[in-house]
């Protein structure tokens, strides 16, 4: 700048013009300002009125390229000479025409921000939901996690110079109504005139479209990976409900109807009334659910609007509060349905085959945008989606039902008590419940108070293996009600499997076969014998607490044929449990066979210490293993040893003398007086002279009389002879054959089983009077 007077004369000089020219103010005021303008100025040495191009003289001799103008001091007959390097004045141009140009548009946002990121300057419209206040920062304008993301990128820029471009930034708005957009970020940092940083200018493109149309993408895969990957109906309503918030809605519910949760088809309906729906899941963004349907609620009646039909027609609706509330009207179980702060819904049906399975109501509570084509659309696109893998859960949870309630029948009771043992069954399927299989356990009364104690394992899964168990069940106790030894029913039942091999399909004869394990406990004798068919050894835990496997030499399996099963006889005193169990669960931690056994045996051994009740005991040996659900079937059958009482037993031994008869009536007749069951002699008397007089008759010595008392009255009669006794009738004029007739009338039951040598014949009475 240069102050020139009336004459031309230069009065005053800038220290930036020293600077530009390198001629200080003492060279340069007093001297005509025409010596300033190289050559001859541009007109002819006279000074400008207006801009123009000009050049001033360096020091050094050569022009200086200017913009310059003169302007007049008012009142003055002083005049300012303004100058600028005519590259700068150039880029001072060009700038002010960007600027101008990017703040008189809108489609490109333009926010300029000072060294704190405050709001200089902005072109958003004052009337735009966001439009930003002049000192405003990101923190003010949108919530805290993407204000975070923003200001950290932003601030990237002011200390390291490094342009950002083109950089997603996602947008949720602090004020109501909630607003939601993305914007593409471009960011340099900008300079004042000594090159020192002042702020960043930064460029914002509307992405709202692209990123939504992303988002419905991302969407849509979500809801393809994570819908459907259950059978449980419950757990799908759940994932449908986790899928759209908060991406798509601030709040879902899932109802269900209710018939589709036990497998069953919903019933057709067309208008209002009972719905029969049942809400199976609730998710929100932002907690506002005080007063609507809970999970497990049932859904009100609902009125007859065409909004309604709409639904049950396999239609997804969209709508805002006030038609939800007047189509509801002022019903105030309805208005359970609206949630507070609610202002816009899309409902969509399941609808898979026709029938409306559920409904998906998902709402906007703080966003201003309402559901558009586009959202009905993709909400209807997941509802498909999870339509179907409802349905298939639906189905299988029928099915399924069905099978599990077979295989149950199959099974006996839990729990299991006579007066030789007290046994609790556990049976743990595959896979968390999701599988049937075909691994049992069961426990059953015999005569003379002995019990059999069986579980097996047979090969595969599903209802065939289930079927195949139960036909092995029953023959099992068909078998032990003929009192064969467990080595010999074993060999039968090995033949049973065999014959079912051949009546299956050629292609799956390989797959029939099972192992089992047999036990026969008789508290008199206080002994066990055990057999198995290929089966893990049973586990003894003594009264003392100690345990051990019991040293079982196993079989081939079930099915396999020709080979021998050896049995095994282990004494088991008053107060012992004894542990049969399948493999699964010895494998449920991958342990190998030994291992399993010797972590199996020792938990049996602290559970016995501790005291538990064998339930309890039994439902930890089955759930406190690996966690998880169980790769296989797992059935346990636990059983604590009972003691008879001391004077149970009473035993005698007679020779083959027709005089025996007769002593072995009083003998028994005096031991039911001790007994307290005198009200029984006449029958015992009855049963003892027939059985021995048919022993001294045709058997020989020695004849065993044994009388044991519990809960029933048991009386035998052994002799060596092993024929068959067989009950008949006498015809009128028969002398004889009318004994065992005799037997049975009088007695609850009665039968025969063979020993070592020769055989047992028993009749069993009930001792009430």
């Amino acid at each position: 700048m240069a102050v020139i007077d009336g004459r031309g004369t230069v009065r005053q000089w800038s220290a930036a013009g020293a600077e530009l020219l390198e001629r200080p103010a003492d060279e340069v005021c007093g001297r005509p300002v025409a010596d300033l303008l190289a050559g001859t100025g541009p007109a002819g040495g006279s000074l400008p009125d207006r801009a123009t191009r000009a050049a001033l003289r360096h020091a050094r001799g050569h022009g200086v390229a200017v913009r310059c103008r003169v302007l007049p001091l008012e009142g003055t007959a002083l005049r300012l000479l303004l100058a600028v390097p005519a590259d700068r004045a150039e880029e001072s141009e060009q700038g002010a025409a960007l600027l101008r140009a990017l703040f008189s548009q809108q489609r490109i946002g333009l926010v300029l921000r000072d060294r704190g990121l405050s709001v200089v300057r902005s072109n958003f419209p004052p009337a735009s939901p966001l439009a930003l206040p002049r000192g405003s920062r990101p923190a003010d304008m949108m919530e805290a996690a993407d204000a975070e993301i923003a200001e950290a990128g932003l601030r990237a820029v002011l200390e390291s110079g490094a342009p950002l471009v083109d950089r997603p930034q996602h947008v949720r708005t602090l004020s109501e109504p909630v607003r939601e957009a993305s914007f593409s970020v471009s960011a340099v940092r900008t300079t004042d005139r000594r090159g020192r940083p002042s702020g960043v200018a930064v460029l914002l493109t509307d992405a709202t479209a692209r990123w939504r149309a992303e988002r419905f993408l991302q969407l849509r895969h979500e809801a393809a990976v994570r819908i459907g990957g259950s059978l449980d109906v419950e757990h799908t309503a759940r994932d449908v409900a986790e899928v759209l918030v908060p991406d798509f809605a601030d709040l879902v519910a899932v109802d269900l109807s209710e018939p589709v949760l036990a497998g069953d088809e919903p019933p057709r309906a067309l208008g209002g009334g009972d719905p029969h729906l049942r809400r199976m899941a609730v998710r929100e963004a932002d907690g506002r659910t005080a007063g609507l349907l809970r999970p497990g609620d049932g859904v009100p009646p609902l009125p007859d609007r065409p909004a309604i039909r709409g639904l049950q027609t396999g239609r997804t609706v969209v709508a805002d509060r006030a038609a939800v509330e007047q189509a509801l009207g002022d019903d105030p179980l309805g208005r359970r349905l609206i949630p507070d702060g609610g202002r816009f819904l899309a409902a969509a049906p399941l609808f898979a085959r026709g029938l409306v399975l559920g409904i998906i109501g998902a709402w906007r509570t703080d966003r201003d945008e309402p559901f558009d084509e586009q959202d009905a659309d993709l909400l209807t696109e997941i509802a498909v989606h999870a339509a179907l893998s409802i349905d298939n859960a639906r189905r299988y949870t029928r099915e399924h039902r069905a099978a599990v309630a077979l295989q149950q029948r199959l099974l006996p009771a839990s729990t299991t008590h006579t007066p030789a043992i007290e046994a609790v069954g556990r049976y743990l399927p595959a896979a968390g419940g999701a599988e049937i299989g075909g691994d049992w356990f069961d426990a059953f009364p015999l005569p003379s108070l002995r019990v059999a104690m069986v579980v097996g394992d047979v090969v595969g899964h599903g209802l065939h293996a289930a079927a195949t168990m139960g036909r092995l069940r029953t023959a099992v106790q068909t078998l032990a009600d003929l009192e064969l030894p467990p080595d010999e029913l074993l060999t039968r039942l090995d033949e049973l499997v065999a014959r079912l091999a051949t009546e299956a399909d050629p292609a799956e004869r390989d797959a029939v076969g099972a192992t089992c394990l047999v036990a026969l406990h008789d508290p008199v004798t206080q002994r066990c014998t055990v057999a198995s068919a290929g089966h893990p050894p049973p586990i003894v835990a003594e009264p003392d607490g100690s345990a051990r496997v019991v040293p079982v030499r196993p079989g081939p399996p079930l099915g396999v044929g020709g080979l021998p099963f050896e049995p095994t006889t282990v004494h088991l005193a008053p107060g012992s449990w004894l542990a049969l169990y399948t493999d699964g669960l010895l494998n449920r931690n991958g342990d190998d066979i030994d291992t399993g056994l010797d972590r199996l045996a020792r938990r049996l051994s602290g559970l016995h210490r501790s005291g538990r009740p064998l339930e309890e005991a039994g439902r930890i040996l089955t759930t406190g293993q690996a966690p998880g659900p169980a790769a296989d079937d797992t059935a346990l059958l636990l059983s604590r040893v009972r003691p008879l009482r001391p004077d149970a037993v009473a035993e005698w031994e007679f020779p083959a003398d027709p005089a025996t008869a007769a002593e072995a009536r009083a003998a028994a007749s005096g031991r039911l007086a001790a007994w307290g069951l005198a009200h029984l002699d006449f029958a015992v008397e009855l049963i003892v002279s027939e059985l021995v007089t048919n022993a001294v008759r045709y058997a020989g010595a020695p004849i065993g009389l044994r009388l044991i008392h519990d809960t029933v009255l048991v009386c035998e009669v052994s002799d060596p002879r092993n024929t068959q006794p067989r009950l008949r009738r006498a015809a009128p004029g028969d002398e004889g054959g009318r004994g065992l007739f005799l037997v049975a009338q009088v007695s609850t039951r009665w039968g025969s089983r063979y020993g070592q040598s020769g055989k047992t014949i028993w009749a069993e009475l009930d001792t009430s009077p």
